[in-house]
């Protein structure tokens, strides 16, 4: 009953979310439309076109579940599965809307596009064991002697679509990994554009740079994800937990914790 109970629990916390958050409730409320003027078009539409359009709907019905299965084995978090979820069913009623009639298509175009200038996915909420930092509060903490040693620092955006799929990694990384020689913090560079050039970041979507995690000994950068290079810049891989785990060898600071405690 618990491992059911903690399966469930996120579906319905997203769907709570659904009424609650403007991203969600007009996505639901755009295909809730679709099964509107289906049910019109049936008065409208020849009957060799309404079974056409049957047809069409079982397909792409049949292709959307097997695709967003694919999607909910790989990816690690809701965040991701739901923006691959959405992505989808607009591919699906895009083309059912043009199966209907294109004009009806290039409207639920112009929908999404409203739709993605005015709201966005919202990221995950919860912060683990890292804290929300400003700049200074950053640079501080980084130069005082009586903090831990290493700091392993998250800087995203909020309008980032890259950092809103990866929200939920950095939190409950830092709920394995915090000790007292390691510690996570968060710098929201959408708030602090100007720490962004301080470090390194470029703020551009295609340059791929968020987030960006940093490593720091003592004031000191000893590793950053992604690097600064040219392939890795524009073809890294999807930040997992295992991923930054590796990049930063997280283990061994454990490992060294435990040792000296």
């Amino acid at each position: 009953m618990g491992k059911e109970n903690s399966s469930v629990l996120p579906v319905l916390q997203w769907l709570n979310r659904v009424v609650s958050e403007p991203h969600y409730l007009l996505h639901f409320l755009t295909f809730f439309s679709y099964f509107v003027i289906r049910c019109s078009a049936t008065h409208i539409l020849a009957p060799h076109l309404i079974h056409h359009l049957l047809q069409r709907e079982i397909q792409t019905l049949l292709v959307f579940a097997v695709l967003a299965l694919i999607k909910g084995v790989r990816e690690e978090t809701w965040e991701a599965f739901i923006a691959d979820a959405l992505f989808l069913a607009k591919i699906c009623i895009f083309v059912l809307a043009f199966t209907m009639d294109r004009r009806l298509a290039i409207w639920y175009v112009l929908v999404f596009l409203v739709m993605h200038m005015l709201t966005q996915q919202p990221p995950f909420q919860g912060l683990g064991t890292s804290s929300k930092l400003t700049p200074l509060q950053l640079e501080s903490l980084l130069t005082e002697g009586n903090t831990t040693r290493l700091w392993l620092v998250e800087f995203c955006a909020s309008y980032s679509s890259g950092c809103i799929r990866s929200s939920q990694q950095f939190p409950e990384l830092s709920i394995t990994y915090s000790s007292k020689i390691l510690s996570f913090g968060i710098v929201d560079l959408g708030l602090f554009p100007n720490a962004a050039e301080k470090f390194g970041i470029s703020l551009s979507g295609c340059m791929g740079q968020l987030p960006t995690y940093i490593l720091f000994d003592n004031a000191t950068e000893v590793a950053r994800f992604p690097e600064l290079d040219f392939e890795t810049t524009f073809f890294h891989p999807t930040v997992t937990k295992g991923l930054l785990s590796r990049h930063f060898d997280l283990d061994r600071s454990l490992l060294e914790y435990f040792n000296v405690k």
